[in-house]
């Protein structure tokens, strides 16, 4: 832990009087803190004052797109499915007056947990517990798209109805806003997308960035809590399986060896096996859902690769983000190519 006055993006003394008028008492001393290494979207910090501790969520320094990381979003989900069987962190207050910190942020608990996202890290695990992991991760997406929206109060979070066709036309729209040099392939899939959407299956809360790092397992290798809900959202919930299985896919595609390449890892066709069993969906148009999914994940990662090239990034890492891009968008156009 550092001085928080030494993180980027935080100021303690505006932070601490924000914090101390939203929730009196929570703060007990001098606060330290540490930015969370591994993100490379939004910012995320533990602060602690000596006794307890939270985590605070903002947006990137410097070049941030439109919509692309919208706290109040992320704040209302987590808040929302509090008391469903979906787990995520305990939130305590939203700021959206960027005079406080330059952009709105939130905080929220600090759960205990790891999120794997190495073969490295999960293989010591053996591959008995990997798998039950695996399995655990899956059962709590289709636990995620079971929930009813208009229960937990997010009728309004989302319009589902031409969810895909909008999907494809706001991830262009994000390419266009981070274009900074070719790439080869990506308008092709952006073409293809838009030309052929299906219908959709029956709308959900997606979260919009699953994936096994973005869950934190406890001791007992159960899910403790579901993380990183920027892209949240009422929609098409086969998105999150789509994105899913390409974020399996990322290891032959350059980064890896991940989490999903360890021993006892289900294998895609397990994986979309499992999912179908638990939520009872149907799976046969997954083709374009992967293809959709790379091409969302190529514009977030060509949106990264800008900001890292005009330095406005925080942290280690970011420097290869960029050769990622094109192997993805040749992925989609064969995930759409193979299902047409």
């Amino acid at each position: 832990m550092t001085d928080v006055a030494d993180l980027p993006g935080l100021d303690v003394e505006r932070f601490t009087a924000w914090f101390d008028a939203a929730c009196p008492g929570e703060i007990g001393g001098p606060l330290r803190g540490k930015l969370i290494a591994g993100g490379r979207s939004n910012l995320t910090y533990e602060i602690t004052d000596g006794t307890r501790m939270w985590v605070v969520r903002r947006p990137p320094l410097g070049h941030v797109l439109a919509t692309a990381h919208d706290m109040r979003r992320e704040y209302q989900v987590i808040t929302a499915l509090r008391d469903t069987s979906v787990p995520v962190p305990l939130t305590y207050a939203l700021c959206t007056d960027p005079e406080v910190l330059g952009a709105s942020f939130y905080v929220m608990s600090k759960v205990d947990g790891t999120p794997y996202r190495t073969a490295e890290q999960i293989s010591e695990l053996g591959p008995a517990r990997t798998r039950s992991i695996a399995g655990r991760m899956i059962d709590t997406l289709a636990q995620l798209h079971a929930v009813v929206p208009a229960k937990v109060g997010l009728a309004e979070f989302g319009r589902p109805e031409g969810f895909l066709a909008r999907q494809v036309r706001r991830w262009k729209q994000q390419l266009d806003a981070s274009r900074s040099r070719p790439v080869a392939g990506i308008d092709e899939l952006y073409a293809l997308l838009a030309a052929n959407p299906p219908d959709g299956s029956t709308p959900a809360i997606v979260h919009g960035d699953y994936r096994l790092d973005n869950c934190l397992v406890d001791a007992d290798d159960k899910i403790a809590a579901v993380v990183d809900w920027e892209m949240a959202t009422l929609g098409d919930p086969l998105t999150d399986v789509g994105l899913l299985i390409v974020y399996q896919r990322m290891d032959r595609l350059g980064e890896g060896p991940m989490a999903s390449s360890a021993p006892g890892y289900p294998t895609e066709t397990e994986v979309l096996a499992l999912y179908a069993d638990r939520s009872g969906r149907d799976l046969s148009d997954l083709g374009f859902y992967i293809g959709l999914a790379s091409f969302k994940l190529a514009v977030v990662l060509e949106g990264i690769h800008f900001r890292y090239v005009q330095g406005q990034t925080v942290g280690a890492g970011f420097e290869e983000i960029g050769t990622l891009v094109e192997p993805l968008v040749a992925s989609g156009l064969a995930a759409l190519r193979e299902h047409s």
